[in-house]
Formats: C-alpha cells, sequence, structure tokens
C-alpha cells in the first residue's frame, strides 16, 4: 500500500535534517516516526548560547587524518599528509598540488567528477600516460559514538582506485589494513553517520564554487546557495514529495472506496443465499437406502457371475477333441520328416555320385585335350614325310627323263625342249597373273566376311548379355514368387525360404538354456511403417539390415551361427550384430533430426523393441535421416543454404538418396520386398512382371536363334572362301615352283649322265627310307587315332550318365520341395492346433482365474455390504431399476443444490465475503486515519520548517553583521523568503553614504573578505566534521587577509573539536604560533610538457 511509502518518506530526511543552529543531535536514533520537536525548539535559543557540542561531537569522530594521492591530475606522488584535529593550511605555489589535494578528498569521500567543477568526468583525473590512480583518506573514528568501532577501530581508511577507462573501484578498510567493504552503500552510510556532505560548499568550498558566487549577478542564486548550505532545500524537496505521495494516496483510497461498495454487494449476495438455504435431509436419506439395496444387490450379480463362471470351467473341461487332432497331426509330421529326410539322403548320394562322375569328365576331357594334340602332332609327322617322298619321286621321274634324254636325244632334241620349255614358263607366268587376281579378290571377300562375321557375334554377345539379366531377373521374380506364395501362411519367409524354421530352432535353444539373451531379429520382422507410402523410402534405406539379428554378447553369435548353418550358406547367412541389450532407447535429444514438415526414418517407423530402435540407430543412423517425397523438395531441403541440423541424408519415395553435394538414382526400379502390406497384391504385381519377363526372354530368345543362324551362314559363307582362297594359293604356288623348276632347268647346263645315274641311284635309296617313315608315321597316327576315340567313347558315357542324374537330381528336388511344402503345411496345422490347445488351456485357466477374481469380489462386495447395512435385504428390484433411482435422486439432490449451492460451499462463501469485507474496510478506515494523521503533521511540519528558516536567516545576518564591524564595514543581508532571493549590501569605510552598496562596487580583496565572512556566517548556523576553504585569500590585500586569518583563527579556536583545512598560496610567516595550527609546505613538482598545470 501506498501509506508505507509515505512513511517511510517522512523519516527519509532524518538523515540530513540535523539541528542547524550549533546544536547537533544524537546519530543513534533513526526510528520511524520519530519527530524533531526538541531540534525545532532550539531555533530560538539565543546566539549567545555556548558553542560546546554534545557528548558524540568529539573532535575524534569523522575529521581527516591523512590523505595520500598516486598518478592523480598531474602528480605522480603527493602525501601522505597528516593533518592536525584543528587548523591546517596546505601553502605552495601554483601547481604544487593544493587544489589536487582539495578536489582529491572530495573524490574520495564518493564525490563526483562534476561536484569538484575540475572535469566531466573520472578519467581525466588520471595522470597522463598512466592507467590508473589511487586516492587514500583516513577518517578517524574514536569517542563515544564510532562507527561500527568493532569492526572499524579507531581509523576507517577508504582508498579509490580510478581507471584510465573511468571507472572507480573503492575498497573501505580497518584500522589493521582489513578490507571491510568494497560497496557504496557503505561508504554513505559511514558519511551520514558522520555528517560529512562532499557537495555541500559549506563543508568544502572550491576555488570554482567561490567564483560563482562572488561573481553572481542574482539574487535567487545567493538564497539557493544559502538554501543549500543549510540543507533546507532537500527538506523542501522532501516535503513537496511527500504531499505529491499523499495525493497518489488520497486517490487510492477513493479508488479502496469503490472495491469497498462490490465487496460490501458481495457480501449481502452470499448472506441471502445462506440465508435461503432448505433442507434436504428426506432425499438424502432415501438415497442411503436406495444404496443399501445397491450394495446386496451388487452381490446378488457377482454371486450369479460365480456360479456361471463354474459351470463354464466343467464344460471346458469336459472336451478333449483338440488333444486327439494334436496327437494324429503329429504322426502324419513324423511319416512327412521321415520321407523328406529318405529324399534328402538319396539327393546327398546321387550328388556325390554327381561330383564323382564332373571329377572323371574333366579328367577324361584333359586327357582328350592332350591325345587331340599328340594325334595333331603325328598328323604333321606323317602328312611332312609323304610330301617329301612326293618331292624325291618327283626328283627321281625329273632324273630318269634327264638320263633318258640326254642317252637317246641330241642336239637339236635339247633346242626344241629349250623353246618348250620357255613357252611353258610364258604360260605359268600368265596363269601366275590370273591367279594372283584371283587370290587379291578372295582376300577382300574374307575380310569383308570376316567384318561381317564379328559385327553379328557382337550383336549376339550383346543380346546374350540383356537375355542372361532377363534370365536372372526372371529367376529372381520367380522366387520372390515363391517366397510371396510361402508368406501367404507365415510372413517370416519374406526374409529366406528357411527363415521359420531358424526362429523355431533359436526359441528351442533358448528354452535349452543355451542363449544367455534370446537373440532378436530379423530386424525386418520387428519393425512396421506408419504410413504404408514411406515403403520405398525407408527400405532403400534400411535394405541391407532387414535380415539382421542382434545379440546381446559374442557367446550368443557364436550359437546363432551355428544355428543358421543348417539353413543358409556360409556366403549368404544373415548378417549378426553384438550389443548389449538395454530397456530404453537412446537419448536423441541433441543428436536427431527435427524439421516440421518432413519425418526422419526413426519417426516413421512403428518399433516396439527398444534393441531394434538401438541397433538402427548405431548401424544406420536412422535419427539423422530424412524422408521427403519430392525430388526437388528433397534437394532444396538438403542442398539449399542451411540444412536441417543433424541431418546427414534423405531418401526420396522413389528410394533416390539426398547427400547435401550429391544425389543418387538407383539404376533399376526399388521394389517393396519385406515391408509390404498385401501379400495378395504383391503376389499380383509379381505374376505380372513374371510374365513380362517371360515375354520379353520369348522375344529376347527368336532374335539370339535368328542372329545365331546369320552367323552359321555368314561363317560356313567364309569357310567356302577361305578354301577356295587356299586351293587358289596352292594352285599358284605350283605355279611358282612350276616356273622356277623351269627356269632351273634352263639355267643348267649339260649334265654328264653318269653323274645324274648316281644322282638317280642316290635318290632312290632316299625313296626307300621315306617310305619307311612314311609307313612308321601311319601306324603311330592309327594308334592315336585309336586311343582318342576309346577316350571320346568314354567322355560320352560320362556325359550321358551326369544327364542322367541331373535328371534325376532335378525329380529329388521336385520331390524334397514338395516333401519340404508338406512338412510345413503340418508344421503350420500342428502350430494352429498346439496354438488352439494352448488356447484351450490358458482360456481355462483364465477362467479360473476369473473365478477366483469374482470369487473374492464377491466376498469383497458382501463385505462393503454388510458394513453399509449388517442386515441382508429383501431385493424385489433389479440393480439397473435401483441404479435410475439412485440417479434420479442425485440429479434431483443436485438441481437443489446447484440452485441454492452446496450447503457447506455456502456456508463457507459466506464467511469468506464477510472476512473480506471487514477486513478491508478496517483498512480503508486505518488509512483514512493515517492520511488524516499525515495532514496534521505536515502542517506542523510546515510550520516548524518556516520557523527553522527564519532562524537561520536571522543567526545568518547577526554573524555576518558581525564580521562586517570587525572589517569596519556597514553590512547587511535582506531574505525575502516569499520570492525566495538574498541581497547582500557592504559599504567600505569611509562610503557609508553611498547610495549604492552591491557586492559588484567592491574590490577583489572586499569581495574575497565579504565571501569570508558569509561563509564563517554560515559555519556558525551549520555543522560538520571539517571545514575547507580554497584560496580563500587570493584577491585579498595584506589587511584584509590579516583580518580575515584572525576571524578564521578566533572561529577555530571556538570551534577547537572541529577540523578545518585552508588552501593558501600566500606565505604564514605571520601566523602565531600554536599547537592546534598545522602547516603543510608544498615543493614545486617538475612539470613535463605534457601535463595540465594547476
Amino acid at each position: 500500500m501506498r501509506w508505507n511509502e509515505v512513511e517511510h518518506l517522512s523519516a527519509m530526511n532524518k538523515r540530513k535534517s540535523f539541528v542547524h543552529n550549533g546544536v547537533k543531535p544524537s546519530k543513534t536514533p533513526r526510528t520511524e516516526g520519530e519527530t524533531h520537536v526538541q531540534e525545532e525548539e532550539a531555533v530560538h535559543e539565543e546566539e549567545e548560547e555556548d558553542h560546546s557540542f554534545s557528548s558524540s561531537s568529539t573532535g575524534d569522530i569523522g575529521v581527516i587524518e591523512s590523505i595520500t594521492l598516486k598518478n592523480f591530475m598531474s602528480h605522480h606522488l603527493l602525501g601522505p599528509f597528516e593533518f592536525g584535529p584543528n587548523v591546517n593550511f596546505i601553502v605552495g605555489n601554483n601547481g604544487s598540488g593544493k587544489s589536487a589535494i582539495l578536489t582529491a578528498l572530495i573524490v574520495g569521500l564518493g564525490g563526483k567528477a562534476t561536484t569538484t567543477n575540475r572535469g566531466a568526468s573520472l578519467k581525466g583525473f588520471v595522470k597522463y600516460g598512466e592507467s590508473s590512480a589511487d586516492i587514500k583518506v583516513k577518517l578517524k573514528n574514536r569517542g563515544t559514538d564510532p562507527y561500527k568501532g568493532e569492526v572499524y577501530g579507531d581509523s576507517i581508511c577508504i582508498e579509490h582506485r580510478i581507471t584510465s577507462d573511468g571507472c572507480r573501484t573503492c575498497k573501505i578498510k580497518s584500522k589493521t589494513g582489513h578490507v571491510v567493504s568494497t560497496k557504496k552503500e557503505e561508504l554513505t552510510a559511514i558519511l551520514d553517520h558522520f555528517s560529512i556532505q562532499v557537495d555541500n560548499p559549506v563543508s568544502i568550498l572550491n576555488q570554482e564554487m567561490s567564483k560563482q558566487f562572488l561573481h553572481s549577478k542574482s539574487e535567487a542564486d545567493k538564497y539557493k546557495f544559502f538554501m543549500k548550505a543549510t540543507l533546507l532545500e532537500q527538506m523542501k524537496r522532501d516535503y513537496i514529495h511527500i504531499k505529491q505521495t499523499k495525493a497518489v494516496t488520497r486517490d487510492q483510497v477513493e479508488r479502496q472506496e469503490e472495491c469497498l461498495k462490490d465487496l460490501r454487494q458481495l457480501f449481502l449476495q452470499k448472506k441471502e443465499r445462506y440465508e435461503r438455504l432448505s433442507p434436504l435431509d428426506d432425499m438424502r436419506q432415501t438415497l442411503e437406502d436406495l444404496k443399501k439395496k445397491m450394495a446386496w444387490c451388487l452381490v446378488r450379480e457377482k454371486e450369479w457371475q460365480v456360479e456361471q463362471l463354474k459351470e463354464q470351467i466343467e464344460k471346458e473341461e469336459s472336451e478333449c477333441k483338440h488333444e486327439e487332432k494334436l496327437q494324429l497331426c503329429q504322426i502324419k509330421v513324423s511319416t512327412a520328416e521321415k520321407r523328406l529326410q529318405d529324399i534328402q539322403k538319396k539327393l546327398c548320394t546321387v550328388r556325390q555320385e554327381q561330383d564323382c562322375l564332373l571329377e572323371e569328365s574333366r579328367k577324361l576331357k584333359e586327357e582328350i585335350k592332350v591325345k587331340t594334340k599328340a594325334q595333331k602332332n603325328q598328323e604333321v609327322v606323317y602328312f611332312r614325310a609323304e610330301n617329301k617322298l612326293k618331292q624325291l619321286e618327283k626328283e627321281q621321274c625329273l632324273l630318269q627323263e634327264r638320263i633318258h634324254k640326254i642317252s637317246h636325244g641330241g642336239q637339236r632334241s635339247l633346242e626344241t625342249e629349250h623353246t618348250q620349255h620357255l613357252n611353258k614358263i610364258s604360260a605359268y607366268k600368265k596363269q601366275l597373273e590370273r591367279l594372283e587376281g584371283d587370290s587379291s579378290a578372295l582376300n577382300q571377300d574374307i575380310k569383308d566376311k570376316q567384318q561381317a562375321l564379328l559385327k553379328g557375334r557382337e550383336e549376339y554377345d550383346k543380346l546374350s548379355v540383356e537375355e542372361k539379366n532377363i534370365q536372372v531377373s526372371l529367376e529372381s521374380k520367380l522366387k520372390r514368387r515363391k517366397q510371396l506364395m510361402a508368406s501367404r501362411s507365415n510372413r517370416l519367409r519374406r526374409f529366406g525360404d528357411h527363415m521359420p524354421e531358424l526362429l523355431d530352432s533359436i526359441d528351442k535353444a533358448f528354452a535349452q538354456g543355451r542363449f544367455i539373451k534370446k537373440p532378436v531379429g530379423p530386424i525386418g520382422a520387428c519393425i512396421s511403417l506408419k504410413d504404408p507410402s514411406l515403403a520405398v523410402a525407408v527400405e532403400s534405406c534400411i535394405r541391407g539390415f532387414m535380415k539382421t539379428f542382434c545379440c546381446d554378447n559374442y557367446k550368443d553369435e557364436k550359437v546363432l551361427q551355428g544355428l543358421m548353418a543348417p539353413y543358409f550358406p556360409k556366403g549368404s547367412r544373415p548378417q549378426i550384430m553384438v550389443c548389449p541389450f538395454t530397456d530404453r532407447v537412446y537419448n536423441l535429444q541433441n543428436r536427431g533430426v527435427h524439421h516440421p514438415e518432413f519425418p526422419s526414418v526413426l519417426d516413421s517407423l512403428n518399433i516396439e523393441n527398444p534393441v531394434i530402435t538401438n541397433c538402427l540407430i548405431d548401424m544406420r543412423g536412422v535419427e539423422s535421416i530424412l524422408i521427403i517425397k519430392e525430388k526437388a523438395c528433397a534437394r532444396k531441403v538438403l542442398q539449399g543454404s542451411r540444412p536441417p541440423r543433424n541431418c546427414r541424408e534423405a531418401f526420396t519415395a522413389e528410394g533416390d538418396q539426398v547427400f547435401t553435394h550429391r544425389y543418387y538414382t538407383p539404376e533399376n526400379e526399388v521394389l517393396v520386398k519385406y515391408l509390404g502390406g498385401d501379400p495378395e497384391a504383391e503376389i499380383r504385381l509379381v505374376e505380372s512382371e513374371v510374365e513380362n519377363n517371360q515375354a520379353q526372354l520369348s522375344r529376347f530368345q527368336l532374335h539370339l536363334s535368328s542372329v545365331k543362324e546369320d552367323i552359321q551362314f555368314l561363317e560356313e559363307k567364309l569357310r567356302s572362301v577361305i578354301m577356295a582362297s587356299k586351293k587358289n594359293q596352292e594352285s599358284i604356288n605350283k605355279v611358282k615352283a612350276s616356273i622356277t623348276e623351269l627356269e632351273n632347268i634352263e639355267e643348267t647346263e649339260a649334265e654328264d649322265i653318269s653323274s645324274l645315274e648316281e644322282d638317280a641311284q642316290e635318290n632312290e635309296q632316299k625313296i626307300e627310307s621315306e617310305k619307311r617313315n612314311v609307313k612308321e608315321a601311319e601306324d603311330e597316327l592309327t594308334n592315336h587315332e585309336k586311343v582318342l576315340m576309346n577316350i571320346n567313347q568314354k567322355y560320352k558315357d560320362v556325359k550321358n550318365k551326369l544327364e542322367q542324374l541331373s535328371d534325376e537330381t532335378e525329380q529329388l528336388k521336385e520331390d524334397q520341395v514338395k516333401a519340404e511344402a508338406e512338412c510345413s503345411k503340418l508344421d503350420q496345422t500342428m502350430k494352429i492346433l498346439e496354438k488352439k490347445l494352448k488356447s484351450h488351456q490358458e482360456n481355462i485357466q483364465e477362467l479360473r482365474a476369473e473365478l477366483a477374481l469374482k470369487t473374492e469380489e464377491a466376498q469383497d462386495f458382501e463385505a462393503k455390504a454388510t458394513e453399509i447395512c449388517p442386515v441382508r435385504q429383501r431385493l424385489d428390484r433389479s440393480a439397473k431399476s435401483i441404479d435410475a433411482e439412485i440417479t434420479r435422486l442425485w440429479q434431483k439432490i443436485s438441481t437443489q443444490e446447484s440452485s441454492h449451492g452446496n450447503k457447506e460451499q455456502v456456508i463457507r462463501e459466506y464467511a469468506e465475503a464477510h472476512s473480506n469485507y471487514k477486513s478491508k474496510s478496517s483498512q480503508l478506515r486505518d488509512l483514512k486515519r493515517f492520511i488524516d494523521r499525515l495532514d496534521n503533521i505536515m502542517t506542523d511540519r510546515q510550520i516548524r520548517y518556516k520557523l527553522l528558516r527564519r532562524s537561520l536567516s536571522v543567526r545568518c545576518k547577526l554573524y555576518f553583521n558581525d564580521f562586517m564591524i570587525k572589517l569596519q564595514c556597514c553590512g547587511s543581508m535582506m531574505f525575502d523568503h516569499n520570492n525566495e532571493t538574498l541581497s547582500i549590501s557592504v559599504k567600505p569605510p569611509g562610503r557609508e553614504n553611498d547610495t549604492i552598496s552591491d557586492m559588484r562596487s567592491l574590490s577583489g580583496g572586499e569581495r574575497s573578505f565579504s565571501t569570508v565572512c558569509f561563509i564563517l556566517s554560515l559555519w556558525e548556523i551549520t555543522e560538520s566534521p571539517f571545514r575547507c576553504l580554497d584560496e580563500f585569500d587570493v584577491y585579498m590585500d595584506m589587511h584584509n587577509r590579516r583580518i580575515s586569518m584572525d576571524l578564521l583563527l578566533e572561529l577555530s579556536e571556538r570551534q577547537h573539536l572541529r577540523q578545518f583545512i585552508f588552501i593558501t598560496p600566500q606565505s604564514t610567516s605571520n601566523l602565531p604560533k600554536s599547537v592546534h595550527i598545522k602547516i603543510h609546505q608544498l615543493q614545486d613538482p617538475e612539470r613535463e610538457p605534457e601535463e595540465d598545470v594547476h
């Protein structure tokens, strides 16, 4: 409330409103509401009253012991200056630091820079080139009323440090040097306790303030100076503030009166409701009776339910058809499994035999290659021997002809023969030219056909690759169709044909205690989609982990690998991840990606098991992968200026993978394999794709057959052309040989017949020898052909047997598939029967548990009913009708209570309204009384304030006149409190009759003396532990200075318990010798060029 603020403000001026008439009040009384009646009555005391002070105002309280300056203004170090308790003179030339000491005193006691009139900021007081300035002021704290004497001791040391950037820090230390506080509030409390006002010109009057007063032409300014010095101005501001606060408080009181009217109206309403309450006891009694009947009716219903459950349990226990069906199915399963095992054993035997035959076939094939190579080599040997024999026989014929011609012919026959040889050579050359032309044409034809054949083979290879891809795709689709057909009854077959059997093996192994913790998987079977349209994107992201299993430890992993071995080949086993199982999902607060529009992969999945969630987070980082259906939007989000936080990648609805700087599109269309919702729809889709692939494969096979026929035709043509080319080349070789032979014959000279006969005989021997070689080569070739024929026959027999075994294997595989399907079907049937039997048994157990629960409930209901009504009620109504009657009565009671209100609530609201109204009216009454009392106090305070102002102004005038008389001047002060003006008139000696008495007509020294007199007058009526004057005699002549000095010393002698500090540049040699006077002579410092001069 505002009256608390008023009380605080009424006590606010106690810190400053001390007695101004020479009697200082005690500093200990600071309680709220204290008045200064005794202080204000002292205004009327005579000015001849003794100037002695109270016991608390000794010379040991608040006076300055010493001051030390470091790096302050233009001085590196000043002090420490030890001040005396009474009169202190600081003497020195300009620049020696006199005014710096006074400025430091103001700043050191917490004053602002503007108060010193030496600068606008504290940083201007730091010596040029230095980072900080230090001020240390020590105040006395002795006497009967010290400030926290047990903490500070006999003195208080105030240390200030001012940095070059204008910051100020303060440390307040005890006599022992211990830092007691660094807060400004503590310094303010110390100054308040010692009645020190650093901003009061009466306490500290510097040069600038004195100049302003001397040169001021405004009487209002002089009046303000008087009001400020006597703190009357502060008292006036406080009274004005209290009046304003009181007016605001009165407005609030008026508003509170309006609120009080509302409270009274509310109170009257609550009172009226309280008086209008009507009794509802009859209806409540009827309601209680119905509740008793309802309790026993519920007991009856519970007992009936117990009987029904007993009958149902007897009926369920009498049925045994589920056990019979299960036993029959188990027999069928055993038979089917035995048949499957027989087929598998036979298939294993056939495969072993097939492997042996394949090895034998490989060996025979290698042997055929070796024997074929040997046969070819032998053919080469045979043909070489035969050709050599023919050559020798031909040479023998020529030799015989030569011998015959030489022996029977003459010279003429030789010429004739020469002519014939020339004609033959000419004919052979013409034939050679024709044959070479045919050879060029044949070679070009061979090149063309080889080029066409190469293109055909390339096309064939390309078509073969495409056909193979289609074949692989078709086989994959057929396998997928088979899996989907199998998954109609078991969804797990989507993850492999043997996945259900593997999971059954895991369950059995876990039941046997082989696992420490049961493995979890496959992952794809443990998750589901929140939005089926995101299936392609999710499968593209985690396709590699759909068949993955999770194990808690490496021992379980080893056991699981052993269980997988019979069902999956070594290279295609599902992946196993080992990580400790936990029942909590990882904390993803700062790891996961959060987008307002698009979900992460983790957000799009339903996962019940936290192990699966943690596995996908560890292996794939699904918490940081977004799903964005549109490609353009995905590029914009991830490859824009600012991708989402914690986002590594994203997937589109078509399976595209998007990174911040990359984009990948799958080569083939991504199909949903594991997370599809409707198996029948997928089967139809796969069958459609199988039909398309089969049609496409048929088209490719027809095209391949056509291309293959073209290739065979080109190969046949090429072979015929090559054979023609070879024959043509043989003819060319023969013609060239004939030409060479004829030319050799022409060039050969006539030989001796005896040498020819010798050559013929030698040649005959060679022929015989070569015939033997040909015979041996022919025999060896015949042997090689027989051996090769035998080996080829063996190879054909092995191939035939392999084909038979392959057919048998295919038949066994078909039988195995049928047997497996039959076993799987029987397994499913047995599982269904087991589930039914288990469900039947569980149903019986549930019924028994329910029976026990219902029995217990019936007993509880009976106990509660007994508590409500000990006597069992006779019931002629159902629970439903009783409940309807209870509801009707309850609604009726509620209606009555809603119209009149709940009795307890109405009473409580009435009491609250009455209490609020009474409390608020009491508070408002007290507040009005306080405001009226405050009006009386403020009226009395205003009267006392005016009396105090008049008393201070009268005493100031008397003291001023007294000081003027000592100067032999006529002086007077005229106060106009209404207009707030102060006029001072001074007439020097010999000019008493002048009409102009303004201080501006005086000389500088006379004005300075007048100022001193005015200050002394204010000193007589105000209080402060110390007073400071800066260069008070600077404009005085020696006469006025001596008189002023005498007045100051006389005042200091009268007020010997006060401390006086006078700063003067004049000599103090004419001062009287006294123990109360201490003179501080300052030395002229060495000045640097950039330093400021005082």
